[in-house]
């Protein structure tokens, strides 16, 4: 019971830093509700036992890809006092609320399907440094390792030469 109480308090948490993140007009402020959710994601993990993936989101999301993030709202000078102006924002609220329907029924649908499979019991090596090392180094998932460091550095690349170009 306790576990289930201290689940969902993590996963409203979670949304609720979520929601801070697109509702913030600051884009530093948003980055900053953005490791918050991180950090609260991280506790989900270690709620499944998944300590290694839980200190891997805080280490590399919340602490080297936000770093990023902030190094590139420098470069670019993004401000957060002039938002301008949304025409169409009931449109956009049904579109927004007709997508988030579609997206809450595939996972209730997913879900239900998950729990009709019988997974077992999880392997005895199930989430250790060793399993996850050998999983991306060893060809598994290797590939898009290397693609998500390339698509990281070409993202910085891009925002240099972006705030070159007002210099």
């Amino acid at each position: 019971m306790l576990h289930a109480v201290i689940f969902y308090f993590f996963a409203i948490m979670t949304i609720l830093a979520g929601l801070a993140v697109v509702t913030r007009r600051s884009p530093i402020a948003a980055a900053i509700a953005l490791v918050v959710t991180f950090f609260f994601q991280a506790s989900l993990y270690v709620l499944l036992d998944a300590h290694f993936v839980a200190v891997a989101q805080i280490l590399v999301y919340a602490g080297a890809i936000m770093v990023l993030f902030i190094f590139v709202m420098m470069l670019l000078n993004l401000r957060g006092s002039d938002p301008g102006t949304l025409p169409h924002i009931p449109g956009r609220a049904l579109a927004g609320l007709a997508v988030a329907g579609l997206v809450g029924t595939g996972l209730v649908v997913s879900l239900e399907g998950l729990r009709m499979m019988d997974m077992g019991p999880a392997p005895d090596d199930f989430g250790t440094i060793e399993q996850v090392g050998a999983l991306i180094f060893n060809g598994t998932y290797l590939l898009p390792f290397e693609v998500a460091s390339v698509l990281l550095t070409v993202a910085m690349v891009g925002a240099v030469v972006l705030a070159k170009r007002e210099v």
